[in-house]
C-alpha cells in the first residue's frame, strides 16, 4: 500500500519513500525498486512529496528529520535504465526530471526550517549526492563512497551539486571533483567538512537517528534562526551580516528556551527545551 502522498505505509516499505514521526523527529528512508535506490520517476515524486510533507509537518509536530535509505546503497542517482528509454522513446523529455522533480526537490531539502540529519551506506552519487549535501549533518558509513559522476556521462550538473560543493569545499576542490569525476571515500568526505561522522558500516541510520534525536531535543526556535543565518552568511557583508546576527539574538533572548538555559546553567541542571 501507498498513502496518497507517495509515501509507503508502514506495513508496506517495498517500494517509495517511507514516513514516520516519533517524538519529534520524523524518519524518511528510500524504498526504491531499482538497483541502489536508483531515483526514477516514482522514487523522485515519492521524495519530492514527502519533502513536503516534512515541511508541513515542521509548523506542529516535527523537531527534526532524519534521510536514511533501505539496502546496500543511499543512493546511485538517476535510474539511467528509464533514461535511457527516454533519451530514444521521447529525447524532448529525457532531461524534464530537473525542472519538475530534482530541482523542487532540493529547494524543499535546502529550505526546511528544522535540522536535516543524512545517513549514507554504499553508494551515493550523481543526483543521490546533491540529495545528501541538501542535510545540514551528515553522517557515513566507513564504506561509503561518493561521486559527482555527471561528466563520466557527457553531462555538467544538476541537483544543486556543483553549487553546494563550491560552498562547502571551495571552487578548487570542487573543480577538481566535478571535472575528474573521482571517487571519494567517507573519510576523505569527513577530512574535507562533508561528512560530519563516520561510524562502523551498517551503522549509519542509528548513529543519524541518534543525532536527529538529540537535535529534537534542542533549542529548535534558535536552530531555525541559525539556519537562516548560515543560509545568508555568504552572500552578505560583515556589517549586515553583525546587524542580523543582533536581531536574531535579540529575538532569540526574549524565548522561553533561552530563559530555561540560563535559569539551567545557574542551577547547574540540564535545560529542558520546548522550541519557543
Amino acid at each position: 500500500m501507498v498513502n496518497d502522498d507517495g509515501t509507503a505505509t508502514a506495513a508496506d516499505r517495498s517500494y517509495g519513500v517511507t514516513y514516520e514521526v516519533t517524538d519529534g523527529v520524523a524518519v524518511l528512508e528510500l524504498c526504491g525498486s531499482a538497483s541502489g535506490n536508483a531515483l526514477d520517476a516514482h522514487l523522485r515524486g515519492a521524495l519530492l512529496l514527502a519533502a513536503r510533507r516534512l515541511t508541513t509537518d515542521t509548523a506542529r509536530r516535527v523537531r527534526a528529520a532524519l534521510l536514511t535509505a533501505r539496502g546496500k546503497h543511499f543512493c546511485v542517482g538517476q535510474d539511467l535504465q528509464e533514461h535511457a528509454r527516454l533519451l530514444a522513446d521521447a529525447p524532448a523529455r529525457a532531461f524534464a526530471n530537473i525542472p519538475n522533480d530534482y530541482n523542487p526537490l532540493v529547494k524543499e531539502l535546502n529550505a526546511l526550517p528544522v535540522p536535516l540529519v543524512v545517513a549514507v551506506e554504499g553508494a551515493c552519487v550523481g543526483a543521490g549526492l546533491g540529495i545528501a549535501l541538501c542535510a545540514d549533518v551528515r553522517v557515513a558509513g566507513e564504506g561509503a563512497r561518493f561521486a559527482t559522476a555527471f561528466g563520466g556521462l557527457g553531462l555538467a550538473s544538476d541537483s544543486g551539486v556543483a553549487r553546494a560543493l563550491v560552498r562547502q569545499l571551495g571552487p578548487s576542490r570542487a573543480g577538481g571533483l566535478m571535472l575528474l569525476g573521482d571517487r571519494f571515500s567517507a573519510r576523505d568526505a569527513e577530512s574535507w567538512g562533508l561528512v560530519h561522522r563516520v561510524v562502523p558500516d551498517g551503522r549509519a541510520t542509528a548513529e543519524g537517528l541518534a543525532l536527529a534525536r538529540r537535535l529534537a531535543d534542542g533549542p529548535t526556535a534558535a536552530y531555525r534562526e541559525t539556519k537562516t543565518l548560515l543560509r545568508s552568511a555568504s552572500a552578505s557583508t560583515l556589517p549586515a551580516a553583525l546587524e542580523r546576527e543582533a536581531v536574531v539574538q535579540r529575538r532569540l533572548g526574549a524565548t522561553g528556551d533561552h530563559h530555561e538555559a540560563v535559569r539551567a546553567f545557574l542551577a547547574r541542571r540540564a535545560p529542558v527545551f520546548r522550541g519557543h
